[in-house]
């Protein structure tokens, strides 16, 4: 390819391009462009004579730019081309992807920069923000959810009338599973799974306890790579535990009933751990006086380890657990207090102590006057905790600090999460979120 037998023309919209075969393979195969060519790459059409084109009834000035992208790997859009446009033209080529690749690259904590903060349109302190897999992401405010998409345009909202929402999630980028408390007299509650682009519920999971559909409280929610969801479930009996469901056919199969003198079905933090096939259940200070840490082991229906402070000597508040989160590479469990002390609890040992690193204490001066607790996060190899307004990096075997994010305006951050090479921060006094990305490579 690339030679003068390979080169292409396409007539769009009424005006001529010229190109080769080698810089539409660029696109890839399940492109509009890869449709041109047969399994060796060559084309299915050879053009007889330098007349012959292809026809496309798009617009020209973005094809004029995506061809470009194709050609060189740099994506410049010129002022009379507007974004959204273009991106609609990229999803028609199936060259989205290449067109996020150009605009952020690889997600790396250490290289992060602003991209972009949106302000809230719902009353009320924010209660989770998640990333989507396509570089969006949903923020819950309260009853309210609301959804955007990688170019960070508003969905229609989803709409709980009046039902706290718990924990938010994508199930992939088409479908949102958000959890909500029950309202007394109601009989709903639970969780539910809703349309990221419309809104609309497509399926509610029940909660089965003897035979019965029982009406619960929904929390903390994980996924698992072969599609099953867990969730924490309070009810009025003995619903109290970790549900898990079928996330293709949206059935329950098991329940991890809550044993005496333990607490899951009020679990603030859930996390699959795919190496060992278990789930990491957190319940932390202030949601309960003591903190629960165990994992749970679905195959043998039993806790195989766990961790909690109750008869932990602790002189200053300071060492109470806000969040936690397991380090299977490291065999530990990575936890943080309120001053962003980072502290490990070693897997191998069960009902170990904290090991506190003080090293990592971050806060210098006055308090804010509505702190956020702190909030930690695992990606591809960094650790991210954050306190205040700021969120800070630790990386390497130390888990030295590297690098931080800040953005004073909004107040304190709530939540965090990281996903589609994205970090969303979502700050507490005035629902602003921030879009942090890494900035793409330069094209040589």
């Amino acid at each position: 390819m690339g030679i003068q037998k390979d080169i292409v023309k396409f007539n769009v919209g009424g005006r001529i391009f010229q190109t080769t075969a080698t810089t539409l393979a660029n696109a890839g195969r399940d492109s509009f462009f890869g449709a041109l060519f047969d399994d060796n790459w060559d084309l299915r059409q050879h053009q007889p004579n330098s007349s012959q084109e292809f026809f496309i009834d798009r617009n020209p000035d973005c094809f004029a730019v995506l061809l470009d992208l194709l050609r060189t790997g740099d994506l410049y859009i010129p002022s009379n081309v507007p974004e959204r446009l273009l991106y609609r033209e990229a999803m028609f080529y199936g060259l989205i992807d290449h067109v996020r690749s150009a605009k952020w690259g690889p997600f790396d904590g250490n290289r992060l920069k602003l991209s972009r903060s949106v302000t809230g349109r719902a009353p009320g302190d924010g209660t989770a923000i998640r990333a989507g897999p396509d570089g969006g992401c949903c923020v819950a405010h309260g009853s309210m959810v609301h959804v955007f998409d990688w170019m960070l345009e508003e969905h229609p909202p989803i709409n709980l009338d009046y039902q706290r929402v718990n924990d938010i999630g994508w199930v992939n980028a088409e479908n949102v599973l958000i959890s909500a408390c029950e309202r007394l007299g109601k009989g709903d509650g639970g969780m539910g799974l809703f349309s990221s682009s419309t809104g609309d519920l497509r399926h509610k999971f029940n909660v089965v306890h003897d035979n019965q559909t029982k009406s619960y409280t929904a929390g903390a929610l994980s996924f698992s790579p072969d599609y099953k969801i867990f969730a924490s479930c309070k009810g009025r009996s003995n619903e109290y535990g970790i549900g898990v469901w079928d996330q293709v056919t949206g059935k329950q199969f098991d329940f991890f009933y809550e044993s005496p003198g333990w607490s899951l079905g009020d679990a603030d933090k859930l996390q699959w751990l795919n190496g060992t096939n278990c789930l990491l259940v957190a319940t932390l200070f202030p949601r309960k006086d003591n903190c629960y840490i165990s994992l749970l082991d679905f195959r043998e229906k039993r806790m195989v380890w766990s961790w909690s402070d109750i008869g932990a000597l602790l002189t200053v508040d300071e060492k109470r657990v806000r969040d936690a989160i397991a380090m299977e590479e490291c065999n530990s469990i990575c936890v943080v207090n309120e001053y962003d002390d980072l502290g490990f609890i070693d897997l191998r040992i069960n009902g170990g102590s904290v090991r506190w690193s003080s090293r990592s204490r971050l806060l210098k001066g006055k308090m804010p006057d509505e702190p956020c607790y702190p909030k930690l996060a695992l990606h591809n190899g960094q650790l991210f905790s954050s306190m205040n307004d700021c969120i800070s990096v630790f990386c390497g075997p130390e888990w030295v600090l590297t690098s931080r994010l800040r953005r004073s305006y909004g107040g304190s951050i709530c939540d965090f999460s990281i996903g589609g090479d994205r970090l969303f921060a979502l700050h507490s006094e005035e629902n602003v979120f921030d879009a942090w990305e890494t900035p793409p490579p330069p094209v040589i």
